[in-house]
């Protein structure tokens, strides 16, 4: 993995885009610190498919632990009451 300052990459930018798509990944740093990592269109869309992975939505996965709950009895129902009406008639 090669390391570049911003200041260098920027200089050079056509090489440090080479470099990447020639599949190596380039840290780019400001400050000292790596800010950023440029990589092949391959590996950005290797990422984006890695992230992209289905992914059960809150209630699915607390619905999937084993409890002593029946989730037909709309444990995980929305409560269609607007919420300063609902507060109203909690208050009362």
């Amino acid at each position: 993995m090669a390391t570049i300052s911003l200041k260098d990459a920027k200089m050079s930018f056509s090489r440090v885009v080479d470099q990447a798509a020639a599949g190596e990944f380039v840290t780019i740093t400001r400050h000292g610190r790596a800010a950023a990592v440029l990589v092949s269109v391959g590996a950005a869309e290797a990422a984006r498919k890695v992230l992209r992975k289905d992914r059960p939505s809150l209630v699915e996965y607390l619905k999937s632990f084993p409890a002593d709950l029946d989730l037909v009895d709309d444990v995980f129902a929305r409560n269609p009451t607007p919420p300063a009406r609902l507060i109203y008639e909690l208050s009362s």
